[in-house]
């Protein structure tokens, strides 16, 4: 029932509903509709009855605040709770709400794994309450979402405290734009490091963590403890500077690294070239990497046709769009293709508004053509 219209009127009908003895509603969407604070509190209420059986329940742009926290911080920890999955983004709960929900979250009775906070108004304030939720022994916390927060490097230490717990069950963490920068990598990398790590994904687009960081970061990837297997970086101010620290990381015979996302990063062909030392290592387990804008030309597509190639590699996907690699690039990455040794599966090139994506192994690749060929600029 996404943006339909609805007020806290209806929150004493559905909270009935919840609540009755014969209810099997497991996943409830009421995003984009205008419950208020006195809408949660009634919804809060059907939650805590020992018949309500939700699992999921959707409640972003409900025009929340730090007011409702509380009735949902006691719906969390009631004993009868089923609450697996909560979405609370773009709502103004602020740190003073979150530490109300932070409470319910070390409650014995809570048993949520998934929690979206996304463009909640938090800072740093509110960290030490999330760090503390993270590491309680009674945390079932699997996925934590932050993203578009000014949580900053403090927040960022104190929440990586909590990762190093030995009680903190997080898998998924996104921190997309909470402006941080390169003095909170060295805490991540400790978090990352540690040997009750469970971190499977990590998000840190839009973070200017440029070099200096990124190379902390990866030297937490080396660890034998890292369970790292998906890395986000769009847009975090990289240059080919970091490169050969990231293959040394992918190289490594502790990596799991899956998945790395470094679009909008000013690589370079030097950068691209470093990187596929990495990606021919007998350890690197790469299956999938996105390139997309990072300045590439026909000058790195040897050396990614040589990694292609090579009996090692483990690359399914690989997504190099609005770069300028011109026909001569894309005939280089064909030669790589016709190897027997090549895994690729789906290969994504050209204009990022008319991309050509190679899905079919061995399929020959379309050309380039028009604006493409010569060197296309991007369109508005």
């Amino acid at each position: 029932m996404r943006w339909c219209g609805f007020t806290e009127g209806c929150c004493g009908a559905l909270a009935s509903a919840l609540s009755s003895n014969s209810s099997h509603l497991r996943e409830l969407d009421l995003r984009g509709n205008d419950l208020h604070d006195s809408g949660v509190k009634l919804l809060s209420a059907g939650l805590q009855n020992p018949h309500c059986k939700l699992e999921k329940l959707e409640m972003r742009s409900c025009r929340l605040t730090e007011e409702c926290c509380g009735a949902l911080a006691s719906a969390l920890s009631s004993n009868s709770s089923h609450l697996r999955e909560l979405y609370l983004c773009s709502n103004d709960l602020h740190d003073s709400g979150v530490k109300l929900l932070s409470a319910g979250l070390e409650n014995p009775h809570c048993k949520l794994e998934i929690l979206e906070l996304g463009s909640c108004g938090l800072t740093e304030e509110c960290c030490g309450a999330l760090a503390s939720a993270l590491s309680s022994n009674s945390s079932h916390l699997r996925e934590l979402n932050l993203r578009d927060n000014h949580l900053q490097d403090s927040g960022v230490k104190l929440l990586s405290a909590g990762l190093e717990s030995p009680h903190c069950k997080l898998e998924k963490l996104e921190m997309v734009q909470c402006k941080l920068t390169e003095e909170c990598c060295g805490a991540l990398a400790s978090a990352l490091s540690s040997n009750s790590s469970h971190l499977r994904e990590l998000d840190l687009s839009r973070n200017p963590l440029q070099n200096s960081g990124v190379k902390l970061l990866f030297a937490g990837l080396e660890s034998s403890h890292c369970k790292l297997e998906k890395l986000e970086m769009r847009w975090c101010k990289l240059t080919e500077e970091c490169c050969g620290a990231l293959a040394s990381a992918l190289s490594s015979n502790s990596s799991h690294l899956r998945e790395l996302d470094l679009r909008g990063n000013d690589l370079h062909d030097s950068g691209v070239k470093l990187l596929s030392v990495g990606l021919e290592g007998p350890h690197c387990k790469l299956e999938k990497l996105e390139m997309v804008q990072c300045k590439l030309t026909e000058g790195c597509c040897g050396a990614l046709a040589s990694a292609l190639s090579s009996n090692s590699s483990h690359l399914r996907e690989l997504d190099l769009r609005d770069n300028h690699l011109q026909d001569s690039g894309v005939k280089l990455l064909s030669a790589g293709l016709e190897s027997p040794h090549c895994k690729l599966e789906k290969l994504e090139y050209g204009d990022m508004l008319i991309p050509h994506v190679l899905e079919v192994k061995k399929l020959p690749l379309p050309p380039l053509t028009g604006a493409e060929a010569a060197g296309f600029e991007r369109r508005p």
